[in-house]
This record gives C-alpha cells, sequence and structure tokens, in this order.
C-alpha cells in the first residue's frame, strides 16, 4: 500500500505504476558501474491493483525483500521511460517525491536544492540546501573551522582534537557499516597480472587461489596497527564484514592474530618459501586514508616475503578496471546498508551471475557452491533465529576459505555547528531532512 497525497516533484501523483516501472528497470539500467538487480531477483513479477496497491509476486520466500526494496530508488514512469544516463547526471531527469527538490548542480563542486512545500511529511527547517563536494580532508575540516559550511562528514582524525575543542562545533559518531577489506583476484587460474616471481618473471599459476596463501597474507596484516596508526582510532579491527549487534555477525569469528612466523610457514608449505611479487591496487580518494592503509599493508606483506608495491588511482579511474578483473589484489570496502550479513554474501561472495544480478559486484569471481547454497537458504528462511543461524554459518564459511581479506570497519564521525543537531548514521548518509536546529 502507498502512501496517499504524494506527488512528484512535478506536481503529478506518485502511484504504482511507478513502482512496478522502476522494479522491472532495475536490472537493465544503463551504464550502471554496479548493480542492484540483487535487490529484485526474487520478485517474479508485479501486479499493479489500484493506483496506490501493487503486489509482489515472488519466486521464493523473501524475508529480506522490504528492506531490498529500500534500497531501490523508486522513479517517475513519466521522466524515467524514455530519460538518458545524461539526462540523470544533468539533473533533467532528477524528479522526486522528498522534502528538498533538484535546483543545480556544478560537476566536482556542489548540488543544490530547495525546500520542497508539496511534501507530504513536515515542513523543513531550510529553505536552500547545498551538498558541497571537498574530497580534501583537510579542507574539509578548515571549511567547517572557517564558518564557510555548517557541517562536514568524515572530518580527518588529526583533525578531530581541535574541531572538538571549538566551543561553536559538535560531533556525532556511530561504529558504522562499511567494511575495508583486501580482495583477491580469482579469476586467473594462470599467469595474473601484477604477479610475478622474484626476478620479475609472471608466475605460471595464481597463487592466490591457494587458501594457504591468502591465510598468510591475512596473518602477516596488523589490523590493531592500522586502525591505531594509520586510522588515529576512527575504526575498528575485524575478522568478518559486519560489527557487533548487526543481524547474522558470528561471535565465533575472530579477529585473526597477527603471526608473521605462521604466515611465512603457510607460504612455504603452499610452494612459495621464498614469496613473490605483487602488486596492490587501491582508490586514493575513496575512503578515509585508503591510500595510506594500502601502503602499511604492503610494507606488513614485504616483510614475509610477498614483497609488495602499491598503484593508488583515483576510484573513477580504479572501479572500471576492477569490474574488468585487471588486478591481482585490491583494497576496497563494502558499506551493509541493509544492515545485515546477505547485503554482502549476495552482492559479493556469491557466484556472479549476471541473469539473475547474483553476485553483481563480485569483481573478483569468487565461486564456492557451497556458501551460494547457505546463501539462498538463508534468505528463503521465513523465521528470524534460523535464517541468523544460517547466515552466521555462511560468514564463517565464507571467513575461513578467506573470500576476501577483512581490515576493519570505519567509525561514522560527524562534525557541525553546535547551532546544529544531526544523529550519526552506520550506514554513512547524511540527508538534509535529519539535520535540525539544536534545541
Amino acid at each position: 500500500k502507498l502512501r496517499p497525497g504524494v506527488t512528484w516533484h512535478d506536481g503529478t501523483p506518485f502511484t504504482a505504476d511507478d513502482v512496478a516501472f522502476s522494479i522491472a528497470r532495475v536490472p537493465h539500467v544503463p551504464n550502471s558501474p554496479g548493480g542492484y538487480g540483487s535487490y529484485v531477483s526474487v520478485v517474479a513479477r508485479t501486479e499493479v491493483i489500484d493506483p496506490l496497491t501493487i503486489r509482489l509476486h515472488m519466486k521464493a520466500p523473501a524475508p529480506n525483500q522490504p528492506i531490498d526494496l529500500s534500497l531501490v530508488g523508486i522513479i517517475s514512469r513519466k521522466h524515467g521511460e524514455a530519460a538518458t544516463t545524461s539526462d540523470y547526471n544533468s539533473g533533467k531527469a532528477m524528479i522526486g517525491t522528498g522534502p528538498y527538490r533538484f535546483a543545480k548542480y556544478t560537476p566536482g563542486d556542489r548540488v543544490e536544492m530547495t525546500r520542497n512545500n508539496a511534501w507530504w511529511g513536515p515542513k523543513q527547517p531550510w529553505e536552500r540546501v547545498e551538498f558541497r563536494f571537498i574530497p580534501n580532508g583537510a579542507a574539509r575540516a578548515a571549511a567547517l573551522l572557517s564558518g564557510a559550511v555548517d557541517l562536514i562528514d568524515t572530518p580527518p582524525a588529526p583533525d578531530l582534537p581541535r574541531i572538538r575543542a571549538d566551543a561553536r562545533l559538535a560531533t556525532s559518531s556511530r561504529q558504522g557499516m562499511r567494511v575495508i577489506f583486501l580482495r583477491p583476484d580469482f579469476s586467473h587460474a594462470g599467469e595474473t597480472p601484477y604477479v610475478a616471481d622474484n626476478a620479475g618473471n609472471r608466475l605460471a599459476q595464481n597463487p592466490l587461489l591457494d587458501v594457504r596463501v591468502r591465510r598468510a597474507l591475512s596473518l602477516a596484516t596488523n589490523r590493531v596497527a592500522l586502525t591505531e596508526r594509520v586510522m588515529e582510532n576512527a575504526a575498528v579491527p575485524t575478522g568478518q564484514w559486519l560489527p557487533p549487534g548487526a543481524f547474522g555477525y558470528n561471535p565465533d569469528v575472530k579477529v585473526p592474530d597477527f603471526n608473521p612466523d605462521a604466515a611465512k610457514k603457510l607460504l612455504a608449505e603452499a610452494g612459495y618459501p621464498q614469496g613473490f611479487r605483487l602488486t596492490l591496487h587501491a582508490p586514493n580518494d575513496r575512503f578515509p586514508n585508503d591510500a595510506a592503509a594500502a601502503q602499511a599493508v604492503a610494507q606488513m606483506w614485504s616483510r614475509i616475503g610477498v614483497t609488495t608495491q602499491v598503484e593508488a588511482l583515483p576510484f573513477a579511474a580504479l572501479a572500471p578496471r576492477m569490474a574488468r578483473q585487471d588486478f591481482a589484489m585490491v583494497l576496497y570496502g563494502w558499506g551493509s546498508t541493509s544492515g545485515e550479513a546477505g547485503s554482502v554474501l549476495i552482492n559479493i561472495v556469491n557466484t556472479y551471475d549476471r541473469a539473475t544480478g547474483r553476485g553483481a559486484s563480485n569483481q573478483s569471481r569468487y565461486a564456492n557452491p557451497t556458501i551460494d547454497a547457505l546463501t539462498d537458504k538463508a534468505l528463503a528462511t521465513m523465521a528470524d533465529p534460523p535464517r541468523e543461524g544460517l547466515l552466521r554459518q555462511a560468514v564463517a564459511a565464507s571467513m575461513e576459505d578467506v573470500t576476501f581479506i577483512p581490515l576493519y570497519n570505519q567509525i561514522n564521525t560527524w562534525a557541525f555547528k553546535k547551532t546544529l543537531h544531526f544523529p550519526a548514521r552506520s550506514d554513512e548518509r547524511t540527508f538534509a531532512f535529519e539535520i535540525v536546529p539544536a534545541k
């Protein structure tokens, strides 16, 4: 059932037909760098009953479907049917139903929005809102301290003491749902890009396919040092992808020990007693201290004989190459906005299947039928306790096989003028309608 009285920003009614159109469009979004197909993969068809009622016919039980649909943007059929990628990028097709209307987008600089006085909810306190893009952390903090902006996300850890000491400012923090991890390549069986022996020659087979090598790299990674020294305590070490308290978090999966000697032994058992050479790719503008974290990991791995160099790229250049399986090892991050373990399982861990949308972000091309089957069973189990038990089994199996090497969960922090109030969110999102005058 849809809320009555909701209109699009152009004044036309929001109806079930728009929802049906949006769900059908999800698997076929042109030029999408990722994919949301997994969120509607269990929907067999939609049936519009009346303008405010839509019925979803499912292929199987789907307890997560309400959560999944909350992650799918609903768009207007009127504007979306003929809209192109450039229409969305320019803002021409940016027609929503929310409390603020799109006004202007200046690439690389800002998005300007104005209050939607026809919104169905309470009147918003702000007539105009600007989202500015300030990728440099120090510049972001300086803009807040100077009064040029009212609120920032991800203030750099070195600037937090100064911000917290400023009587004009306040902060809000919460452990986040994003895990920063290292993703090995599983797509190459033989010679693998950016992997070589110590003489610089390509290896005949991909060493990362051997679980002993992956475990060795995990054991050689000092997660405590990463969170304390690189992240300056703005992150928490982890051995899985969700923080404690999240649905599917497995308390039996501990943070792996830092044990270089055990790592060297595993490398020798796998046939690499002298190690090998590896290039670790990472973004330099996507996550806090992403390139610095990669450099620290490279030093740790080099100490066990896996001589590692780092190539850090802007995320816009990194992402399309990841999708082509160009790299042997990548530092990456994933935010589980669904708040449960199935998001990572179905999008990153499960076998890539373009037709169904499964593994939409599994760019490493990892495949494990046992974990796929556990995921299927979990996501079709309606009762919460047995579903969580199955998810925990899948988490344990994924980490035992070192599907990827989790490093830490970020701590999300916002800093803002004391005249404002904003509750920290675990999903990192900054919504204008949640920024209100302080009482």
